[in-house]
């Protein structure tokens, strides 16, 4: 079989979802990039923006969460979840980092894909976008003490002794749009995919602290977060423009995209398309999170 994946039915078909959200940094974090001598720098990213239609682009630098290391996350979320037998995801699949299992019925690399080396290969089918900064805020460094671990106490050992090191932050309260889509997955295989999304939550981030949050609307305190399940890629996608700088712009972009004019429910039903808004989204997730639950990490 082309794919190496089996064949299912109307009673379980193949469908898409995407799932778009404004993330908020509620602390300091660090998203490793790059080491310099004793500076751990964070990622960021570089574009040219017009003010206005007159003014000449001028460059600015932005935080950036990696959409690779965001997969990690949750690639990570599911192989430490824990299984009813008393062991761990990974553990019951034979299946970690790098030794993925690349089997179609494992639950982690049924979506995220995995790589037996010289043997086989399954390709992922959930993507990862977004992760630009909407603010123009540049990384914070600061001052950092060596990990008493390694500082010695014998001075009579020749040995260099250790020195401070510097880190930088993106600084709290920076948002950052992201996107995840999943091609051609069941809803089976999409439950994987929603518990990772929402467990991997207070666990982003390059070393401590760690953790974000999704956004919510200051108008009326609805989660800045879509889910979308369809085979006809209907209405807008609400991805924010890298352009943007400001959090009010980037929120109302956010909700002017996730709805048309008038609509008034949190859940819109078209032929072969859905999309589940704010509140309704958060639930549509937890409830194929606590579907992964009982259908994978409750079983014997």
């Amino acid at each position: 079989m082309a794919t190496g994946l089996s064949k299912t039915d109307a009673k379980n078909p193949r469908i898409h979802f995407d799932i778009y959200a404004i993330f908020e940094g509620s602390q300091e974090l660090y998203f490793g990039h790059e080491v310099q001598v004793n500076v751990n720098l964070v990622e960021t990213v570089k574009l040219k923006i017009k003010d206005d239609l007159s003014s000449e682009p001028r460059s600015i630098e932005k935080c950036y969460i990696s959409p690779t290391k965001r997969k990690g996350v949750e690639r990570r979320c599911l192989i430490w979840s824990p299984v009813a037998t008393g062991e761990l995801l990974g553990d019951k699949q034979d299946c970690g980092i790098p030794k993925t299992c690349a089997k179609p019925e494992c639950p982690i690399c049924a979506v995220y894909g995995g790589l037996e080396p010289g043997k086989k290969t399954l390709i992922g089918r959930v993507t990862h976008g977004g992760g630009v900064a909407v603010q123009e805020m540049f990384a914070v460094e600061k001052q950092r003490a060596m990990h008493p671990a390694i500082i010695s106490n014998n001075l009579s050992k020749k040995e260099e002794k250790p020195i401070p090191f510097k880190r930088e932050y993106n600084q709290p309260g920076i948002l950052y749009p992201v996107s995840n889509h999943a091609l051609s997955i069941t809803d089976n295989e999409f439950a994987a995919v929603a518990y990772a999304f929402l467990d991997s939550l207070p666990r982003i981030g390059s070393g401590n602290p760690k953790g974000i949050a999704i956004a919510e609307s200051p108008d009326d305190s609805q989660p800045l977060l879509v889910v979308d399940r369809y085979l006809v890629p209907k209405r807008k996608r609400p991805v924010i423009s890298p352009a943007i700088t400001n959090p009010e712009d980037a929120i109302a972009a956010f909700n002017r995209l996730a709805k048309k004019s008038g609509d008034t429910s949190n859940y819109i039903q078209e032929q072969h398309f859905e999309r589940w808004i704010g509140d309704a989204a958060l639930e549509k997730l937890q409830e194929y999170s606590s579907n992964f639950v009982n259908a994978v990490l409750q079983q014997q």
